[in-house]
């Protein structure tokens, strides 16, 4: 099981890998241009738009197993062990319904905009709002595996070089 979600946290850190070298590409490239001939590629600005947006949602869930998003923990931190173990799992609960309720939410959405196109690129909305669903589908992936570990002890998945995990507040002054 260790494998397989070492290899599911490769695949998506290389996804986001691709769509930010690619979103770089297209507007270095755009800029190169424009200075060269006066003239951009109508289409760039666009598409960096769109990789943009799924960068955002398919990277969430990777950002999530670190601790990386805003947490407020001063009632954690003043409940008793037992008292922030329920709280914990209060917060997976109710994360997992909402990120839920948001695939659901982003499927009726692509499915809405399935036969809109885009300007420049001429491409379905659909696949624009589909980063919604799969990135939420992604954050519940991301959140069932590391939710033991974070009820347990409040621990986040850090990578760091020995491969521990880490509890506590982040690095840098923000509470984790």
């Amino acid at each position: 099981m260790k494998r397989l979600e070492d290899i599911f946290v490769a695949l998506n850190g290389w996804m986001l890998i691709l769509m930010l070298s690619a979103m770089a590409l297209i507007v270095g490239g755009n800029i190169s241009f424009r200075y060269l001939t006066a003239h951009s590629f109508p289409w760039a600005d666009e598409a960096a738009r769109y990789l943009m947006i799924w960068l955002t949602f398919t990277g969430a869930g990777l950002i999530l197993r670190l601790g990386g998003h805003v947490a407020i923990t001063n009632l954690q931190d003043a409940l008793p062990a037992k008292g922030q173990i329920v709280l914990r799992a209060a917060i997976v609960i109710g994360l997992l319904v909402f990120f839920g309720f948001m695939v659901h939410v982003g499927l009726q959405y692509a499915q809405r905009m399935q036969y809109q196109v885009s300007p420049a690129l001429r491409i379905p909305f659909l696949y624009v709002y589909a980063a919604m669903p799969v990135g939420f589908g992604l954050l519940i992936v991301h959140l069932l595996l590391i939710a033991r570990p974070f009820i347990t002890a409040g621990a986040y998945k850090r990578p760091d070089e020995s491969g521990t995990e880490a509890s506590g507040p982040l690095p840098g002054g923000g509470n984790g």
